[in-house]
């Protein structure tokens, strides 16, 4: 079978339109050929489970999963009872681009908070974390946060420790959406149990899929305590992969050795050269904080139009016009360097 698609041909909507990293594809290989038992009794599973301990600590226990909707659903459901609700960034992913899946497939309030940064604080959370023992609220039991946000926005280790902090003492549990925590332990040179073992959250849905895999995301359980049925949930929600090794396979490969520190490291580099070269061109505007793989920026709607024909990437906000550019993996400094000469040509056109 011939490619389909010219494969020098680079978006900046989403890391999700990467292909998938070459020792990624070796794993998938290696581990065909022969049987091998299904739904994750196999040696492939066995191993990703202790690559995950030797990142998170002996006490986590990681089940693989499609994708980073039924992560979040999965890990959130094994936390809540059905009178239980969850609070979050008003911008959360959970939010807003998963289609009402935590609402309608997994039955979740969600207790929305706005904030400018995409960033929760303890001052915030108190502002759902109220109404205990109200018959007629829904009960606050989990904080979600996200890592890195969907405003591209970083926490640091002290600022989600700050927040678990506050919420066990709330009695309340921490979920973390990490579908770019690799991103986010890059960009703050740290491992990835500094921003989750080591600070205090209770659940992690660890991203694959962005940082290179063929697909597959995590759920991974950091405090036993903080979730159950998560087994059971994992196929209720459709998401018992019968070939798991092909999904475990890869997440071995990412977490082994540095391939996932490497990936999310040319991601976020990339990130910065797109910000430095766009941000000086007249009539271009960036809107955010550029601390990981996401530039935001507003600038003509007319050349956001032509652009968009030339290289992919997503209106953010309609009403004001602020579009976001996302590197990935396999983002070049030459696929930075055109599209950033496209841009220029747009404006002067």
């Amino acid at each position: 079978m011939t490619s389909r698609h010219d494969p020098r041909l680079k978006a900046f909507a989403s890391d999700n339109y990467a292909g998938v990293h070459p020792e990624i594809l070796q794993a998938i290989a290696a581990a065909n050929g022969g049987h091998q038992t299904a739904y994750g009794e196999d040696v492939y599973t066995e191993a990703m489970g202790e690559v995950f301990k030797r990142h998170f600590g002996e006490q986590a226990q990681a089940w693989p999963v499609f994708n980073g909707t039924a992560a979040n659903v999965v890990s959130l459901r094994s936390m809540t009872a059905h009178w239980e609700a969850v609070i979050c960034a008003e911008s959360a992913h959970i939010n807003t681009d998963e289609g009402g899946a935590p609402e309608v497939a997994g039955g979740i309030k969600l207790l929305t908070v706005p904030t400018p940064d995409g960033k929760l604080t303890p001052e915030l959370i108190d502002r759902q974390a109220w109404g205990f023992g109200d018959v007629h609220r829904a009960q606050p039991r989990v904080v979600s946060i996200s890592n890195t946000t969907e405003l591209g926005t970083l926490y640091t280790a002290d600022e989600i420790a700050a927040i678990c902090s506050h919420a066990h003492e709330l009695g309340l549990l921490v979920h973390l959406d990490g579908s770019r925590l690799t991103n986010a332990a890059a960009a703050l040179d740290v491992p990835l149990r500094a921003l989750t073992t080591d600070v205090g959250v209770d659940v992690l849905s660890f991203g694959g899929t962005k940082i290179g895999l063929l697909y597959g995301e995590a759920v991974v359980v950091l405090n036993p305590a903080a979730a159950s049925g998560v087994d059971y949930l994992r196929k209720t929600f459709m998401q018992l992969s019968s070939k798991m090794r092909f999904v475990s396979a890869q997440f071995e490969a990412l977490l082994s050795g540095d391939l996932w520190l490497r990936n999310a490291r040319q991601a976020n580099a990339m990130g910065r050269r797109l910000a430095q070269a766009v941000g000086g061109i007249p009539g271009v505007r960036l809107t955010r904080p550029v601390e990981a793989n996401a530039v935001f920026a507003i600038l003509p709607r007319d050349v956001t139009e032509r652009l968009a024909k030339r290289f992919r990437f997503y209106t953010w906000n309609e009403a004001t016009g602020e579009v976001r550019w996302m590197c990935a993996f396999d983002t070049t400094e030459a696929d930075v360097d055109a599209f950033a000469a496209a841009l220029a040509e747009e404006m002067l056109a």
